[in-house]
């Protein structure tokens, strides 16, 4: 399973290296940085299975983007983050104790993504976007809350390895993938963006001797993204 991982994430590595092999058909060297913002509704998908809901946290970071080359009406691109981002899992628990229970997770991100766009090419105006690419993550702190009244023994489906068990791995991957609108001023480019990661990794072991066979995060995101032009 590890190694069908791997193989997707250098598969989409390779994606950012056609480009250089490639006839360019418009060069350009568009270099902008900045800043962004939004919010997570996470979840774990977990095996054997915990019914859940989604958690809500924050997500916040910066963003450099390079645009090199435009293929006829496509812009293309590569775009590189370093973010804060929190994510974890809220529990729906199906008994009669009134329990509840959330854990909160907080990672630092770097995504590394496919730049595409679609519309206005320079001066004002707006585009369509599209990001793809390779994400990997380090979990920095993690809390569980539950509820001061606490019967785990009264579980239906008798889960509760998760209860007090913090995370065994520590270093996150898989790929994420967006699209929004982009609104370009005089005074920078404004993003609103929706997205999408799927985990590749086990935050806890997965052997066969373990009792989770699957823990992998996965969160829809949406954020607000402001960039201005270092090098138009």
């Amino acid at each position: 399973m590890y190694k069908q991982h791997l193989f997707v994430l250098w598969v989409l590595i390779s994606l950012f290296y056609m480009p250089a092999k490639a006839q360019l058909q418009d060069t350009r060297h568009n270099f902008s940085v900045g800043i962004n913002g939004g919010v997570n509704l996470s979840k774990v998908s977990f095996t054997p299975n915990i019914k859940q809901g989604y958690q809500i946290g924050p997500s916040v970071g910066v963003t450099a983007r390079y645009i090199s080359e435009k293929y006829f009406k496509m812009i293309c691109g590569i775009q590189a983050e370093l973010n804060y981002s929190q994510r974890g899992w809220n529990e729906i628990i199906e008994d009669e104790s009134g329990d509840t229970y959330h854990r909160t997770m907080n990672y630092i991100e770097l995504p590394l993504l496919a730049h595409l766009a679609f519309g206005k090419d320079k001066g004002r105006g707006v585009r369509f976007v599209l990001n793809l690419g390779p994400q990997i993550g380090y979990l920095i702190s993690e809390k569980e809350t539950r509820s001061a009244s606490w019967h785990p023994e009264m579980r239906p489906n008798g889960t509760t390895e998760q209860y007090g068990k913090m995370a065994e791995n520590k270093f996150d991957y898989g790929i994420v993938g967006g699209g929004g609108l982009e609104v370009r001023t005089n005074i920078g480019h404004f993003i609103l963006e929706g997205r999408y990661y799927f985990g590749l990794s086990d935050f806890y072991h997965s052997t066969k001797q373990d009792y989770f066979s699957r823990s992998a995060h996965s969160f829809i995101g949406g954020r607000l993204t402001y960039l201005f032009d270092i090098k138009k």
